[in-house]
């Protein structure tokens, strides 16, 4: 067996034997958003570069396949935890977009409520709702 060591200055990350294992970012808790911006956001005393998924199961990297043109594939994970999720914040970056029509469905069908918002106030808004413990989920793309 090839012998394995995480990277503490790259979380996600372990070498081993055979390379480099990159694995999914993903925080098994929730937590408010502390700061957003120049890529990236920062919770629980942690960074994360790129788009976020708060989610009931905790708080996940995310990439939607192209951030201006969102598909139900991209929220399969909020799908799936519909049950627990009320409403869904969709941080669209700097500025607000509509979600496409098919999403909107696919969300309504589930019983979430969606709100498009630009990234900023959709991180606002999750916080608030989270102090509320509300059934609240969001997702986030990242602004520079």
């Amino acid at each position: 067996m090839a012998a394995r060591r995480s990277r503490p200055d790259a979380p996600g990350i372990t070498v081993t034997g055979k390379g480099i294992v990159i694995r999914e970012a993903h925080f098994p808790g929730r937590a408010p958003i502390e700061a957003y911006g120049n890529g990236g956001f920062r919770f629980a005393d942690m960074s994360h570069r790129g788009s976020l998924m708060c989610l009931p199961s905790g708080i996940h990297g995310w990439e939607p396949a192209d951030p201006l043109v969102l598909t139900v594939a991209d929220f399969d994970r909020v799908l799936t935890e519909a049950d627990k999720v009320e409403i869904l914040l969709v941080g669209m970056g700097r500025d607000l977009r509509p979600l496409p029509a098919a999403l909107r469905a696919a969300l309504k069908a589930a019983g979430i409520a969606s709100d498009p918002m630009s990234t900023g106030a959709a991180v606002r808004t999750y916080n608030v709702l989270l102090a509320e413990e509300r059934a609240v989920a969001a997702a986030l793309i990242a602004v520079d």
